[in-house]
């Protein structure tokens, strides 16, 4: 309520509209940012998080398909020659 009366008096001649949805694409543009900070947040260092998000978007991006991939064969294959990858890289027996 006291924000309505402050801004009648630094801004008269301003029209505020306030309603649920008008801020819907402001709020999620900070989304992205949002989820990492709450990532961070794990983390007692911005440098152990650094690390950490180093490694582990490169084996995301091997693991997680795209979103262009619809098929759920095209996924299968692909999560399948994700994992002989890994394997190869971790020296592990397939």
């Amino acid at each position: 309520k006291s924000y309505g009366a402050a801004r009648r008096q630094v801004m008269p001649g301003v029209e505020h509209r306030s309603h649920k949805g008008l801020n819907n694409r402001a709020e999620n543009s900070h989304l992205p940012l949002r989820k990492r900070e709450r990532v961070m947040q794990k983390f007692r260092s911005p440098g152990g998080c650094q690390r950490f998000v180093s490694v582990f978007s490169a084996v995301r991006n091997l693991f997680v398909a795209p979103r262009s991939i619809d098929n759920a064969l095209s996924r299968h294959i692909r999560r399948v020659r994700a994992f002989a990858q890994w394997n190869s890289a971790t020296a592990l027996p397939a």
